[in-house]
């Protein structure tokens, strides 16, 4: 079975998906790590030098390549994945695969990002958390579309990680 970790940026994808990943005893792939593995380059300097839409290609044709893996995986994706090309049709048109949305309110996901915003390049700008919100707003705004689509949601806002990883356990099994 692959488990596809997908939700906005500062959700716990990585984070829940290696604690995840070794309570399980399955492979962890992080989608970012392994696109940035396969392009020798950085996710940003790849939408630098090759722009975003060279990115969305490769991380499509990633992502299928990676929901045809026979092994138990947890994967946890990029929080735009979902969004583009199709993507999360195909995750959930995968029969070896299950879709989990990490769901973090806005209020949560604003604090959280803005407290730890200089290790993150897209919001890294951002100066007050109102207008942290605002962005945030805006994104879960047009992505809440797709995330809503994952076959199990599971609520992290003021979780301990542990707690995320058993709710999603006892979802799955």
């Amino acid at each position: 079975m692959i488990i596809v970790l997908l939700g906005y940026m500062g959700s716990g994808k990585s984070s829940i998906g290696r604690i995840l990943a070794k309570k399980l005893n399955y492979k962890l792939i992080d989608l970012d790590d392994y696109i940035e593995e396969k392009e020798n380059a950085t996710v940003k300097d790849i939408f630098r030098t090759k722009g975003e839409i060279y990115f969305r290609k490769k991380e499509t044709e990633y992502l299928k390549a990676l929901l045809k893996l026979k092994e138990n995986t947890i994967l946890a994706l990029g929080g735009g994945t979902p969004c583009f090309a199709g993507n999360m049709e195909a995750i959930l048109e995968e029969d070896n695969a299950v879709s989990i949305y990490l769901k973090g309110s806005l209020p949560f996901l604003s604090e959280k990002l803005f407290q730890k915003k200089a290790k993150r390049p897209l919001i890294a700008h951002i100066e007050t958390e109102e207008l942290m919100t605002e962005f945030i707003g805006k994104h879960l705004f047009e992505r809440s579309q797709f995330y809503n689509k994952a076959e199990i949601t599971v609520l992290t806002d003021n979780k301990e990680k542990a707690e995320v990883v058993e709710d999603i356990i006892l979802q799955l099994f």
